[in-house]
């Protein structure tokens, strides 16, 4: 299955992007890691720490805001991740780069990068970011018996939102979102979420 999901990648051409100047958004780019078995590859997720000011205790990609000393947004996802989780840059074979994304409530352009870890270790959580580090299956995600739906209020107002729970861990909002867009994309998964 890794090898079939490499290659439907090339939908997302592998580029690296730096922010418009004349943007007005703020910039960031987050990381979709992959690693092994090659018959059941995982995507390696953390859990932000509840000590962060935005989305504590979240599930979400390592990566972060852009800073100007960064060549591109990929070397903002991996300074990013390496702060976070202890990720090496030189570990991770880039793949694709996925459409800027904005998650909801927030006027951010987040561009998503695809890296495969091409051997793997332990990876260790800052705790002052991260409270935890964890993998999810591919083919989990493929299931569409594993989404469901829960109600959450944000600012006065009830919503609707898809999520999937795994291991302890519910991913849901601008997380799953780029997970499902990457799947249907590359391995035509038909997951439709409202």
């Amino acid at each position: 299955m890794l090898e079939t999901l490499i290659q439907n990648l090339n939908i997302f051409p592998l580029s690296r992007p730096r922010p418009d100047p004349l943007s007005e958004a703020t910039h960031a780019a987050v990381l979709i890691l992959l690693s092994g078995p090659v018959n059941d590859p995982v995507i390696r997720l953390t859990q932000r720490s509840r000590y962060v000011s935005h989305h504590p205790g979240e599930v979400a990609f390592p990566g972060g805001m852009w800073e100007e000393s960064d060549n591109d947004l990929w070397a903002t996802a991996l300074r990013e991740s390496e702060e976070e989780i202890g990720l090496k840059a030189q570990s991770v074979w880039p793949l694709a780069t996925m459409p800027q994304a904005s998650p909801m409530h927030r006027k951010v352009a987040v561009t998503p990068c695809v890296g495969l870890l091409q051997k793997d270790y332990a990876l260790i959580p800052e705790p002052a970011e991260i409270a935890a580090i964890f993998h999810i299956p591919v083919s989990y995600l493929l299931h569409v018996n594993n989404y469901g739906y829960f109600t959450a209020e944000h600012r006065g107002k009830i919503y609707t939102l898809p999520h999937v729970d795994y291991a302890g861990y519910r991913i849901w909002g601008f997380t799953l979102k780029v997970l499902v867009d990457m799947l249907n994309a590359s391995m035509a998964s038909n997951i439709d979420l409202h």
